[in-house]
């Protein structure tokens, strides 16, 4: 039996068959590739979608890496705007996790190295950045990111100066960042103190933390002077809860810092300066002058004069100075 064209009846079925299951299997290929691509360019501010993505990917938040994922996009852009970024700068980010952030600095900045000490998050950042949406002519595709080092290892070994080499301007650039907050006063202290600094920095860290380095005088500490010698520290906005998953116990919020002006002989005078600053804040209930007594080898008579030159009185506490006391103080005291 033959069928059209000539051609046996059963070899047209059986090819027509094979010709069907390998479109079925190419379709089956695709919706695979295409569901690949969707899991990796998932908007993963959104709270259900993050869930969907980790389950797939067979990841979790650890808890003992202060892993909260932010899952709030109107946050996103006050952190991003609070940055000020311009197509010249080059961005410090810390604990990147998978990118919402990162996608936002790479869209707005030069170029951004972001800092991952998760091994299996950095690579998925990797992925994902690779398969994010560029602009090119206007067009919307996707395209591999090239404005982007993603460096796998832990913020607080990484050696600045090689890491600075890897920027396109050594003079400035910024740190943004969801940092993990069990390390926030180890970050602050290693870019304040670094000999190249940051010129802006912009962290979503505690509350708590936040407000503590916004502290006016009556209330300061050594973190909040720490800051205040170098920068100009502000609350931007409180974020809450909600806004991450895991939803952490307390709120947060966007601190800016913008660093101030170089200051000469700034190694000499910080070393002194912070000598009397943590020995001033030793106890918190009691004067100044005990404090200093126990730590800076000077005698109560001594240290009384010192406090009248500087205008502070005699039973002034710690809390209550200012930074521009604390400097004058150590002048005299040093």
């Amino acid at each position: 039996m033959t069928g059209k064209k000539g051609m046996p009846h059963i070899v047209r079925v059986r090819l027509e068959s094979y010709s069907l299951a390998a479109e079925s299997s190419l379709r089956r290929g695709a919706t695979k590739y295409y569901r690949k691509r969707i899991n990796e360019v998932a908007d993963l501010t959104n709270k259900n979608e993050l869930i969907k993505y980790l389950k797939q990917n067979e990841l979790w938040a650890k808890k003992s890496l202060g892993q909260n994922f932010l899952v709030d996009r109107e946050v996103l852009n006050k952190i991003v705007k609070a940055a000020e970024l311009k197509k010249t700068d080059t961005v410090i980010e810390i604990g990147p996790g998978f990118g919402v952030l990162t996608q936002e600095l790479v869209k707005n900045a030069g170029k951004v190295i972001a800092i991952e000490k998760d091994d299996e998050l950095a690579k998925k950042l990797d992925v994902r950045c690779q398969m994010a949406p560029v602009s090119a002519n206007g067009q919307a595709e996707v395209g591999n990111v090239k404005n982007i080092e993603i460096l796998n290892q832990d913020v607080l070994e990484t050696d600045l100066t090689k890491l600075i080499k890897l920027m396109s301007n050594e003079a400035d650039y910024k740190l943004v960042a969801n940092i993990p907050y069990y390390i926030t006063s180890k970050i602050l202290e290693k870019f304040l103190s670094a000999e190249n600094k940051p010129e802006l920095i912009v962290l979503l860290v505690q509350k708590e933390v936040a407000e503590r380095i916004c502290a006016k005088p009556g209330d300061t500490s050594v973190l909040s002077i720490a800051v205040q010698f170098y920068g100009e520290p502000e609350i931007v906005d409180v974020v809450k809860s909600s806004s991450f998953w895991p939803q952490p116990k307390i709120d947060s919020a966007i601190l800016k810092i913008k660093i101030k002006n170089k200051i000469s002989n700034i190694k000499d005078m910080e070393q002194e300066l912070f000598k009397v600053v943590r020995a001033g804040f030793r106890s918190r209930r009691k004067t100044l002058v005990n404090n200093l007594i126990s730590g800076i080898n000077l005698s109560r008579e001594e240290l009384f004069d010192i406090l009248e030159k500087a205008g502070l009185d005699k039973n002034v506490r710690a809390q209550e100075l200012s930074v521009d006391d604390w400097i004058e103080l150590s002048g005299l005291i040093i």
